[in-house]
This record gives C-alpha cells, sequence and structure tokens, in this order.
C-alpha cells in the first residue's frame, strides 16, 4: 500500500536504436536478427589501426528527434569518449556526446493522474553507439560476444526529474515512442531492445524540496516490468528510509520473475567514465539551412492526426486519441478508410477484436500480419451482407493465424451468410417452437426476449443468418 508521506521522483534515459541501413562509424548493416559477428568490420570490432567515420544519417535522425521534441539544435556539437570496460565494448570505451549534445532543453506534453497537461522536461539527445551483446550459456557456463549490434546508432534522450507517478512514466514512454515512430527514425521494438530505458527511482518526503538518492534500473523494455519495477522500488526505498536506513547511489538489475530489484554496482558518475572529446572524429558543424531543412521534412504528428480524425472521419476523442498513439494502427486505419470508405467501422475493427487479439498475444500493432486491404475487404463483406458481424469477428481471429484474403476464407470455411428467406423462415419458426416462455415475456413487454431469440437462431445457424432478416421476421411473428 502506498505510503502518502512520501513522493516518488522519477527521471528516464532512454536508448533508442536509430534506423539508418548502416552502423554509426562503420558500413556494416544493422538488420536485427542476422548469426552472431556476421555484421562486423575491423572498425566495429575496434582492430588496432581503424578509424571511425561518421554517418551522416545518424545526425539527422538526432536533430529529426530533437525538434519533434521541441529541443533547442546545437549547431555546434562534439562526439567523446566514455571510458568504461566491459566484455561487449571491444574498444573499452564508448563513443557518445559529454558536454555539447546535439539536442537540449525539449520537452514533451502528457496529461498527469487526473487528466490535466503537463510537460516532461527533457535534459538532452545525444548520439552514441550500441554495445554488443553477452549470450550466456546456462548449461555449460560462460558466454559467447555477439558484436553484430556493437556499433548501432543510438540516440539517448534524458528527462528531467519530472515524473511523480508510474502513470506519467508509463504515458510519457508511449507517447515518446509515438514521435519517434512518426517520424520514422526507429522502429522501436522493445522485443528487440531497439528502445529501452534506464529508469532513475528516488523518494521523498512529501514536506522536503531536497531530492532523495536515487538509484538506476537499467535496458527495461517493457512498460509492463518498468511499471512494476518502479512500484517495488520506490516501497523498497520507503521502507529503508522509514527504518533509519539510507539509500545508497547505485544501478540495479530488475528480476521480472521474483519482482525484486537486485544491486548490481555502485552508480558511476560522470567523472567515473574520464570523458574526454573523441581524437578521431571532427566536430558537427550545422548551418541553420540544414536544420531548417529537416524541420520542413517533419511528417504530421499525432496530435494533428487525432484531430484530423475527430473532424473528418467524426470519430469520438478517445478513438481519434487511441489510433493514432500508434503510427502503424493509424497508417492502417487511414488505408483501409481510403479502399472501403467506411471510416467508423474501420476504426471499431482495429480498436475492439484488433486491439484485444494484440493485447492477448503480447503484440504490438507492427506484429499485425494482415494487410489493410484485407481489413477493407472484411468490412466491405460485411457492408454487403455476405457475412455478419459475429462471422467477421471470427474471420479477424483466422486472418491472425492465417493471413490472406478473407473472400477466399469464408469460401473455405462455409461461413457465407444466409440470406434465403425462406431458409430463415424454418429457423425462426423452430426457435419460436422451442422457446413459448420467451413469446410470453415478449408480448408481456420484456423485450429483451427478442434478443435472446435472435441470439438462439444465430447459435442454430452457428452466426450464418443474416441478423437484420432475422429481426425483422422475428418482430412480424411475435406481433402477429
Amino acid at each position: 500500500m502506498a505510503n502518502t508521506d512520501f513522493e516518488t521522483v522519477m527521471g528516464l534515459e532512454v536508448h533508442a536504436e536509430l534506423s539508418t541501413k548502416t552502423k554509426i562509424f562503420c558500413s556494416c548493416p544493422t538488420e536485427f536478427g542476422a548469426e552472431p559477428n556476421t555484421q562486423v568490420c575491423p572498425i566495429c570490432m575496434a582492430m588496432p589501426g581503424t578509424l571511425p567515420v561518421l554517418n551522416e544519417k545518424v545526425v539527422e535522425y538526432a536533430v529529426r528527434a530533437g525538434l519533434a521534441t521541441n529541443c533547442t539544435i546545437s549547431k555546434d556539437s562534439k562526439n567523446d569518449r566514455k571510458n568504461y570496460f566491459y566484455p561487449d565494448t571491444p574498444r573499452a570505451y564508448q563513443i557518445s556526446q559529454y558536454d555539447k549534445p546535439l539536442c537540449e532543453h525539449g520537452y514533451i506534453e502528457i496529461e498527469d493522474d487526473n487528466g490535466n497537461p503537463k510537460r516532461i522536461g527533457i535534459t538532452r539527445i545525444h548520439i552514441e553507439d550500441d554495445a554488443g551483446k553477452l549470450n550466456h550459456n546456462e548449461f555449460n557456463g560462460g558466454a559467447l560476444v555477439d558484436l553484430n549490434r556493437a556499433g548501432v546508432p543510438l540516440i539517448e534522450i534524458v528527462s528531467e526529474p519530472d515524473l511523480r507517478s508510474v502513470g506519467e512514466v508509463d504515458r510519457y514512454l508511449k507517447k515518446l515512442k509515438s514521435i519517434l515512430e512518426y517520424i520514422e527514425v526507429s522502429d522501436c521494438k522493445m522485443q528487440e531492445g531497439s528502445f529501452r530505458a534506464d529508469v532513475n527511482v528516488s523518494v521523498k518526503r512529501k514536506s522536503s524540496k531536497e531530492f532523495g538518492t536515487r538509484t538506476e534500473m537499467k535496458n527495461m523494455n517493457s512498460f509492463r516490468a518498468i511499471t512494476r519495477a518502479i512500484e517495488y522500488e520506490a516501497g523498497r526505498q520507503i521502507d529503508v528510509i522509514e527504518n533509519g536506513g539510507k539509500i545508497t547511489q547505485e544501478t540495479l538489475r530488475w528480476d521480472d520473475v521474483s519482482g525484486k530489484t537486485f544491486s548490481m554496482r555502485d552508480k558511476e558518475d560522470a567523472q567515473d567514465y574520464r570523458y574526454f572529446p573523441e581524437p578521431d572524429l571532427v566536430a558537427i558543424r550545422l548551418s541553420d539551412e540544414y536544420i531548417e531543412n529537416i524541420k520542413k521534412s517533419l511528417p504530421e504528428m499525432p496530435e494533428s492526426r487525432r484531430e484530423r480524425y475527430i473532424n473528418q472521419f467524426k470519430l469520438s476523442e478517445k478513438d481519434a486519441k487511441l489510433l493514432t498513439a500508434s503510427k502503424y494502427l493509424s497508417n492502417m486505419f487511414e488505408a483501409a478508410e481510403k479502399i472501403c470508405g467506411n471510416g467508423k467501422a474501420v476504426a471499431n475493427w482495429l480498436l475492439s477484436d484488433v486491439s484485444r487479439i494484440l493485447n492477448e498475444k503480447e503484440l504490438e500493432p507492427v506484429a499485425i500480419p494482415f494487410t489493410a486491404e484485407n481489413l477493407a475487404k472484411l468490412i466491405e463483406l460485411i457492408d454487403k451482407g455476405t457475412i455478419s458481424s459475429a462471422i467477421g469477428k471470427k474471420v479477424i481471429e483466422e486472418l491472425f493465424e492465417n493471413p490472406k484474403d478473407p473472400e477466399e476464407i469464408i469460401k473455405e470455411k462455409g461461413w457465407i451468410q444466409i440470406s434465403d428467406e425462406g431458409a430463415i423462415m424454418e429457423v425462426v419458426q423452430k426457435v419460436l417452437n422451442n422457446n413459448p416462455q420467451s413469446i410470453q415475456d415478449y408480448k408481456a413487454g420484456k423485450d429483451r426476449a427478442l434478443g435472446f431469440l435472435v441470439g438462439q437462431a444465430m447459435k442454430e445457424t452457428k452466426g450464418k443468418a443474416n441478423p437484420q432478416m432475422l429481426n425483422k421476421m422475428f418482430l412480424e411473428e411475435l406481433n402477429k
């Protein structure tokens, strides 16, 4: 149970892998999932005598991210060496940015827990290269290093400690993820580690103006895990303080199975990394024209799309907000609406059955296996009366398992709607004969009896009867 005497203070350091075709300092490809150590070269393996060359696209993408998050873009920045040893960091230093980042002093607007607008400050956005990956072998012991990810370009987005609840953290991360997807600088696939956060947590008594000592949880790539970890860590810190102890500044590991944090090491400060300017790379100089051209190329953002959906398609604010939260879902909505011309129906299917299945399978919208054309075709089949909405739900389930033309699916499964009056009348008569009590209930003014009878008829025809015809025929028979 939350202790109301304390306030939790949080700041986030989000790492987003940029979706450039090549790495930040060499021409190796960046595709995810290749065989270990097949996307490497002497530069990203840090062989002696090699020199990095900065990928210009990385700078462009970082500036795009900065402009989309209301940052000031620095016309004069540089790269620095951040020195630390780790087995998957082949140089024993990371090329990052220290005192002259590309972007500073931005913000993202979210809603607080009461629905009021709140600005979360962004301290800086800087570019750096990713480390490799250790693959631990739990059976034979030891670990193998895969350097495919070493040198993949990152932006690190550092927030101010402005977040005060897990709800605010969740909304901030989802908004930031959405922005990066819209401006197409990162695919933000959390399951592949291309959008992950370091979470800084501290607690303080509400009466105190000073922040408490913070701890940091590294490389978290699940919204649910982040929420659970913050709740646990804030509770742990409050217990320590109330029992007379002191919080140690340290880096923690979150264990999702036990639901607890464990100490990894003391938290480093800037001096521990012994930053100094990267001598092998020249300074980064940007012209006003360069920044302005990137600004003009930014696409329509979520807020603008949301307003357009409300005005153009007459969607509710809630539905428009849900659709535009994911660029992929929003793009699918627009593409399907263009084909079938029924925006309300497209929104309903995406926000009900499609979103439900995504949640059940714990998938992001980008993992929807069927196309906007498939969805539009399904809606057209329902609008024409070829299938009922009940059958449409079955088709959506099938599309997730076996994505293909919905018309093929309904033919294969024998799901074409029964619209033959004689066949439907037979079913109506059978249901009425089997449910005399419902007939009495309807005549006694219980309107729900009609819904029950229609439901029984749909069950009898396995959802294939035309529901409008069923309603009409039942009413005719009941009102005789």
